[in-house]
């Protein structure tokens, strides 16, 4: 076991180590000096809006999101008005005809509530390495690699971690880091090889830049699912 604590709030990601060769990343880490990974530790936390994101457009989502977080959450401490993610116990207490309307279908409610039922045993997996906490996410029913990766930046502050399966991360890293409008996953890994070790940091510096391949094609359909 590794003891992570002091990394809570990103004390031991070290920015400055990072030394990229493409000359866009270089431009974005300077303009974002103090981007750094930290670790929440929350696994069940982050795997929660990672399982609604999976299969349907980010902005469906959040909104999918923050509709159960004001349902079925508690008020946060303080007069924010904000409010804390729903606990696992309500989650599991909640029928799915109640969230529904929310735009979240049975099949992904399906795997809320799965990942609810273990989640004590899913916040254990802080105390492991990043590669083989992932392993043990994919042992859930309906957690693949792209969930486990996605929650291991978050969770588990793995600055090496790629979504894999993503629809359009292939073509953001080829059209950054190689001017290529259109990419596959065995391209996007070999543009990110050279920075091993950080190629989370690398993804989130295009994301935070805004960086994003051409669209040729159709986007991705919003749904209205609150409506079937």
């Amino acid at each position: 076991m590794v003891d992570h604590a002091p990394q809570l709030v990103g004390f031991d990601d070290q920015p400055e180590a990072f030394r990229p060769t493409n000359r866009l990343v270089m431009e974005l880490h300077r303009h974002h000096p103090g981007l750094r990974l930290g670790r929440t530790d929350l696994v069940f936390e982050a795997l929660l809006p990672t399982i609604l994101e999976q299969k349907v457009p980010g902005v469906e989502a959040w909104a999918s999101y923050a509709r159960l977080v004001r349902a079925l959450g508690e008020p946060a401490p303080g007069s924010a008005g904000l409010f804390l993610p729903p606990s696992p116990r309500r989650l599991i207490a909640t029928p799915y005809w109640a969230v529904h309307r929310f735009g979240i279908e049975r099949r992904r409610f399906g795997v809320i509530q799965t990942a609810a039922a273990r989640a004590a045993r899913l916040e254990t997996t802080a105390s492991l390495e990043p590669a083989a906490a992932r392993l043990q996410l994919t042992t859930l029913p309906g957690i693949g690699p792209w969930s486990a990766a996605e929650v291991s930046v978050v969770a588990y502050g793995d600055a090496d971690a790629v979504s894999l399966g993503d629809y359009h991360l292939p073509h953001q890293v080829a059209w950054a880091l190689a001017g290529e409008p259109r990419g596959t996953e065995s391209r996007m890994l070999e543009l990110l090889e050279p920075y091993r070790g950080q190629r989370a940091r690398v993804i989130r510096l295009l994301t935070l830049g805004g960086i994003q391949a051409p669209r040729f094609g159709p986007r991705m359909r919003l749904r209205r699912i609150a409506a079937i």
